[in-house]
């Protein structure tokens, strides 16, 4: 991620409440450090796919873990860097393009033990809150739908700056990480293991390494 640059932080006068059906809206007014900069993120951004990860790992038999990557997948981000609390985004994930470097085990994942792709072809995150937890970290609570099932989860997102590339776009970085109970959603398949434990941890971390692109131009 050497491509971003990183620009101190300072700290922001508090910006007044946006209104009783803004999420946190004394978080988004409390004041913590921002970095002036990040007001001239606020806009429409897009992931670009090439430069970027949404992936996932796994512990498995107990003693090594496996991690793989979807490649398909849709993105609408908008990013406040004012009001933290306005900031949102969906990503609408093609379960089928799952990536773990074995074929055989892709195909698993894809069928009925798992994904059931077939008659759940998508995943899909919705924030439905941002928080700034001060210095470049930020908390995005959202719903996650995996196999028809909608759970919330939270995730921790770092800024890790922005520039403008050789080829004029208008860059932003962030890392989101975040651990979830795969059984929470419907993801049960298992084996035991005769010394005891169990084939695929049920706890899985999903990882979201972002390189975003400006998607409306600057006013």
């Amino acid at each position: 991620m050497g491509i971003f640059s990183r620009r101190p932080t300072a700290t922001l006068e508090p910006t007044p409440d946006v209104g009783p059906g803004t999420p946190f809206p004394a978080a988004a007014a409390a004041g913590v450090a921002l970095d002036p900069a990040l007001r001239a993120l606020t806009g429409e951004w897009t992931i670009d796919r090439p430069h970027s990860r949404v992936g996932f790992s796994v512990r498995h038999a107990m003693v090594t873990t496996v991690r793989g990557a979807f490649a398909d997948y849709d993105s609408t981000l908008y990013f406040d860097g004012a009001r933290p609390a306005l900031s949102r985004a969906e990503l609408v994930i093609r379960v089928a393009s799952v990536d773990t470097g074995v074929e055989q085990r892709d195909a698993h994942l894809v069928g009925k033990d798992f994904f059931d792709a077939q008659r759940h072809p998508e995943m899909v995150f919705r924030s439905t809150s941002t928080v700034h937890e001060g210095g470049e970290t930020f908390r995005m609570t959202g719903d996650l739908t995996i196999r028809g099932v909608t759970r919330p989860v939270e995730l921790q997102l770092d800024y890790l700056g922005s520039v403008l590339d050789p080829f004029g776009f208008e860059r932003a970085g962030f890392d989101g990480t975040t651990t979830i109970d795969r059984t929470d959603w419907g993801l049960v398949y298992n084996q035991r293991l005769e010394a005891g434990g169990t084939m695929v941890s049920e706890k899985v971390r999903l990882q979201f390494d972002i390189s975003a692109v400006r998607a409306t131009p600057l006013t």
